[in-house]
């Protein structure tokens, strides 16, 4: 008997087995190995675990009443819509949907949800859940809301917003916030842009003394110094540039300088997958310095050492004694 049923009349463990919590909220078919697809609609895999089940179940059914038993739909499959709408879950018979009466239910409103695949929008951070038709704002769009807060905080600290030296004040301070985090808007693959060479090279490559300028995630306050930043290539090598570039895409962001160096070697390897990246951070922290215990003198060394400069220490002494030197 082919029959249509919604989620809201689909029992937990049949919602367990039709949503797939690694990739929350994203919801698609899953076998008892999970499916990899993203956005997959269907999967002859992901249905036969729940196709089984339900079989055994007609089966114990039959022999203890001795009477037969409707037959049991087979699992569950996401069936794509048009536009903007959210994909539904219904369970199919025989390979087809049945809809031959034209009619097409809603997919009712449940905490799982899943973003229509082919939107743009499937590993969108913005997505919560029920909220799937919207867009995710630009940034100069969170200037306004900005610019209110900075206002209420001048206002909160007892000072008058609308006196001459304070008027644009929220404005500026709105704009200069997101120049400090511009880090968010940009990705590794932007900023390489190609300029990843083959080259018979593999001797280390050093850059060192990049300034770097970020905001402590702490105290929203700057902290700055210096990037050195040395690789062994693989028959790649990288734009000089792109390593000063790197450093600019994780330092405007609201950090701490752990985090950032070890974020500065990932992203190196995985533009040129070399040898071994290390990278030495030294930075001043305006929160040690103009608050607490004010140590204006204070400096912060972090390193991230990966492969062979972990590895091999006289390649590590080498990365370093090149640092070092002036």
């Amino acid at each position: 008997m082919s029959f249509t049923r919604q989620l809201s009349e689909m029992s937990a463990s049949e919602l367990n087995d039709a949503i797939d919590d690694t990739n929350f909220p994203q919801a698609h078919i899953l076998s008892r190995g999970r499916n990899n697809s993203v956005c997959s609609t269907s999967s002859t895999s992901g249905t036969s675990s729940l196709a089984d089940r339900q079989q055994n179940q007609t089966e114990e059914a039959t022999a203890i009443a001795g009477t037969p038993v409707e037959e049991v739909a087979p699992a569950p499959a996401l069936v794509p819509v048009a536009g903007n709408q959210r994909p539904r879950l219904i369970l199919k018979t025989n390979g087809s949907s049945p809809d031959s009466d034209g009619t097409q239910p809603k997919t009712p409103m449940t905490p799982r949800t899943s973003t229509t695949p082919g939107s743009g929008h499937e590993k969108c951070t913005f997505h919560h859940d029920l909220e799937l038709d919207h867009k995710p704002p630009t940034r100069e769009a969170l200037l306004p809301d900005m610019a209110r807060s900075y206002r209420l905080l001048l206002g909160g600290l007892g000072e008058n917003p609308d006196r001459q030296g304070l008027i644009k004040t929220p404005e500026r301070a709105a704009k200069a916030m997101l120049y400090f985090t511009k880090g968010y808007d940009q990705s590794l693959e932007d900023v390489l842009n190609g300029a990843v060479f083959d080259e018979d090279h593999d001797e280390m490559v050093v850059v060192k003394d990049i300034e770097m300028f970020s905001m402590c995630e702490h105290h929203l306050v700057p902290f700055y110094g210096k990037v050195s930043i040395g690789y062994l290539p693989c028959n790649k090598i990288l734009g000089l540039s792109k390593l000063a570039r790197i450093v600019e895409i994780f330092s405007r962001r609201l950090q701490v300088q752990e985090r950032l160096t070890k974020q500065i070697a990932v992203a190196v390897t995985q533009a040129v997958q070399p040898a071994g990246v290390a990278v030495v951070v030294e930075g001043v922290h305006m929160c040690m310095v103009m608050r607490g215990v004010q140590k204006i003198n204070s400096k912060t060394v972090t390193s991230t050492m990966l492969g062979v400069f972990r590895d091999d220490p006289k390649t590590r002494e080498e990365f370093l004694n090149l640092v070092n030197s002036k």
